[in-house]
C-alpha cells in the first residue's frame, strides 16, 4: 500500500481563519443539541477509500456529521453531509480543487467555501448530471450586499447569520 501523503504549510494561518471556524461552530452547535448530527470544529478527519483501495485522509476546517458511530479515535470512516473550509494562502488552491473534488467524489451534500479577507461564502450543493455523476453546483456567493440569505441550504433549521460568521474578524490581534 503506498503513502498518499499532501503536505500543507500550516503556519501561515491568521487569528482570523480561526475565529470563522470557531463561529462557525459554535453557533450551529447549540442548535445541534440532542440531536443525532454533531458539528464539528479542525480537530477531526475523515478517512475514506477513493480508489483501487486507496485511502485518503482530510481535516475540514468545521463539518457537519450524522454518522458519527464509525470512527477510530478521532477518525471518522463514513462522510460528514457538510464540510466549510476557511481560505487561506496557503490552503486555497487545496481548498477550492483537490478538497473540492473529494469532497464531490464522496458525495458530501453541501460544501462551503469562506474568504475571510473578501467576507463571502460560496455555498456549493451537490446534485447529478445528466449522466448520474455528482456534480458540485455553486447555489450562491453570499456577500455583504446580500447577507440575509445565508443559510444551511441541507440544514433548513440551522441558522447563522453572515454576521455572526464573520464576527470579530476585523480586530486588530
Amino acid at each position: 500500500m503506498g503513502l498518499n501523503l499532501h503536505i500543507t504549510d500550516m503556519t501561515g494561518a491568521r487569528p482570523e481563519h480561526s475565529t470563522v471556524i470557531v463561529n462557525f461552530v459554535s453557533a450551529v452547535r447549540k442548535q445541534l443539541l440532542n440531536s443525532t448530527c454533531f458539528v464539528f470544529s479542525d480537530n477531526v478527519q475523515y478517512r475514506w477509500e477513493i480508489k483501487d483501495g486507496e485511502e485518503k485522509k482530510v481535516i475540514p476546517d468545521a463539518s457537519i456529521n450524522c454518522r458519527t458511530k464509525v470512527r477510530k479515535g478521532n477518525t471518522f470512516l463514513d462522510i460528514p453531509r457538510f464540510v466549510m473550509e476557511v481560505l487561506s494562502p496557503a490552503t486555497e488552491s487545496y481548498d477550492r480543487q483537490e478538497k473540492k473534488e473529494l469532497y464531490r467524489q464522496q458525495e458530501i451534500d453541501e460544501y462551503w467555501i469562506v474568504d475571510w479577507q473578501k467576507k463571502q461564502v460560496e455555498i456549493y450543493t451537490l446534485d447529478y448530471d445528466e449522466n448520474g455523476r455528482p456534480q458540485y453546483y455553486l447555489w450562491k456567493m453570499i456577500t455583504e450586499d446580500n447577507k440575509r440569505e445565508l443559510k444551511i441550504v441541507h440544514f433548513p433549521n440551522l441558522e447563522i447569520t453572515f454576521d455572526e460568521l464573520f464576527a470579530e474578524v476585523d480586530l486588530e490581534y
